[in-house]
């Protein structure tokens, strides 16, 4: 349905935008991944931008269903909606807590600068060209003081550009349809001169990718107040036929061989804390690795690095704060330069392993492994859809998926058979518990015929009986009788067995007992807060009682319990 074309900023408009900006990216996403070069050629910027702008658009569209029901701020100019300070800040606060990889945290940050300045706070808001236009120019000072280190020719200097030619046409005209036509042309030539700008991508022959999207959102701020649909955006930066040969051999050579120097890993996080702390954890990731972005404010940033030490990067953000929503991404084999904007297929990697993980320790320690991962907090496990995008950016043909929790059986299945109808193959290993997973890991060859890798896998898992330690939150009744709150509980295999008054002893009873039937390898996990001496404590009974009986252990986090205990 055709769109009617709006003439000022109001909540209306920035619903429309935040529509049209997402269908533009829906049409561009392939298109965009394929010349996803830089600063990992990972192929996936196009998808990140998608599931950001959708993000926002979703949290749009929950104030506008709010106002059908009564409450929230007022339109003066049009009662029974939101005001465009409310639509705007719904906009950016969408797009901060959806925003995936490097151009997704930057494009919130482009969204959350424009909604500062649509909001205005305790001011009449900026609705016109005018004010379009330093929204534009707050927008991207804001996204380039968010980037740790700015590089030109990438989605920064697409956006310094747009926000320079709105200057100049709200200097002549200031209409909100004038503006938003010269900021689009104004991108769409700093696009086409990316190449020059950086060397990675005239060597591909292609334009940035990441600008490539900001463009695709600038054409929807044009089609929202003129009505007029932008046309095709040229993704090649090759100059004739001779240069497009070359850059693409030199992107071929690139497939063949990527970059082994780089980060292993991608880290994003959401993080409660304050600003003073945020700053502080700007200096201590800083020097774990690179493209380093840390958007939002107001108590609520995202954090978005690349690393090789996962876990130092998740340890930062828990001395800085609360973090959540951990994603933590290994950067595979099956990762690929493109060229020329032909829209080449991304490969995928041909096996992966997509685990739930319940502490940041062992969200790094699977990492290593090679896993993609998903941090389920104590009462926050994730949902389907979570594990569903896991699969998705573990981008691999196979994908083995360790829920690690009992009552997340049903929900992974879930998520297994969607996956499944977008053409993934999934493996389903049902772990009741993360030491079952390290085991399950522990055996993983993808070298192997996928059913080997899987039955091999899940004999690790099922040979691995586990156990929790942790404490009672209130009376109640048990198999092994009746709690008071503050007790230590012992859960062997998912039951209550052990109920004592003290962490040592009771985590003792449960390892003797689950070493009674025998084993070869105990695994302890400490959890966030649990002395070292308890360890050492296991280890030693281990050692004195259970002869050829070897114990390897790991810091958990803050995982929800005392300890986890498995034995194989």
């Amino acid at each position: 349905m055709a769109q009617v074309p709006q003439t000022f900023f109001d909540a209306l408009a920035v619903r429309t935008w935040c529509g049209l900006a997402l269908t533009a990216l829906g049409r561009a996403r392939e298109e965009i991944d394929a010349i996803n070069v830089y600063p990992v050629a990972d192929g996936d910027t196009g998808t990140n931008l998608y599931l950001t702008v959708e993000s926002a658009a979703a949290a749009v569209e929950a104030v506008f269903a709010a106002h059908e029901v009564g409450g929230g701020d007022r339109d003066p100019a049009g009662p029974g909606k939101p005001s465009v300070a409310e639509a705007a800040r719904a906009m950016a606060h969408g797009a901060l807590i959806g925003a995936r990889g490097n151009s997704g945290t930057i494009l919130a940050q482009l969204l959350r600068g424009m909604a500062q300045v649509l909001a205005a706070d305790g001011e009449t808001p900026h609705t016109d060209g005018q004010g379009l236009r330093l929204a534009l120019r707050h927008a991207a000072e804001a996204a380039r003081q968010a980037v740790a280190h700015p590089v030109e020719g990438t989605v920064l200097t697409v956006a310094s550009a747009a926000a320079d030619a709105a200057e100049t046409a709200a200097a002549a005209v200031g209409d909100c349809g004038d503006v938003a036509r010269a900021a689009y042309r104004g991108a769409r030539a700093a696009l086409a001169a990316t190449p020059d700008q950086l060397a990675v991508l005239a060597r591909a022959g292609v334009v940035d990718a990441g600008g490539r999207g900001l463009v695709a959102v600038l054409g929807a701020l044009v089609e929202t107040f003129t009505g007029e649909t932008p046309g095709a955006v040229a993704v090649s930066g090759a100059a004739s036929e001779a240069h497009a040969r070359v850059a693409h051999e030199a992107a071929e050579e690139c497939a063949a061989e990527p970059d082994e120097h780089g980060p292993a890993f991608e880290v994003i996080y959401l993080l409660e804390a304050e600003d003073v702390a945020v700053a502080r954890l700007r200096e201590r990731l800083d020097p774990l690795g690179d493209s380093l972005v840390v958007v939002g404010g107001d108590g609520l940033w995202n954090v978005h690095v690349h690393v090789d030490d996962a876990g130092a990067a998740v340890e930062a953000g828990v001395e800085a704060g609360r973090p959540y929503r951990i994603r933590i991404t290994h950067f595979g084999a099956g990762d690929v330069h493109t060229a020329r904007g032909e829209r080449p297929p991304r490969e995928r990697a041909q096996r992966a392993v997509v685990a739930v993980v319940p502490g940041e320790g062992l969200a790094g320690l699977y990492a290593d492994a090679g896993a993609t991962t998903v941090l389920a907090r104590p009462g926050e496990p994730p949902a389907s859809g979570e594990l569903v995008e896991a699969v998705r950016r573990a981008h691999a043909r196979e994908v083995v998926l360790l829920p690690n929790d009992a009552d997340l059986r049903h929900t992974a299945a879930a998520a297994a058979e969607q996956a499944r109808t977008e053409g993934i193959r999934v493996a389903l290993i049902p772990t009741r518990s993360a030491v079952q997973g390290i085991a399950a890991l522990a055996v993983h060859e993808p070298e192997r015929r996928f059913d080997e890798d899987v039955v091999s896998m899940t004999s690790a898992a099922g040979a691995t009986r586990y156990a929790e330690v942790t404490v009672a939150e209130r009376q109640s009744w048990t198999t092994a009788g009746i709690c008071q709150a503050g007790d230590v509980l012992g859960l062997i295999d998912g039951d209550v067995a052990v109920i004592g008054a003290e962490v040592t002893a009771t985590a003792e009873t449960v390892l003797d007992r689950m070493l009674a039937a025998g084993g070869e390898l105990v695994t302890i996990v400490l959890g966030d807060g649990t002395p070292k001496s308890l360890a050492e404590h296991l280890e030693h009974r281990v050692r004195e009682a259970y002869l050829a009986v070897d114990t390897v252990v790991y810091r958990g986090g803050r995982q929800g319990s005392l300890l986890l205990i498995g034995v194989e």
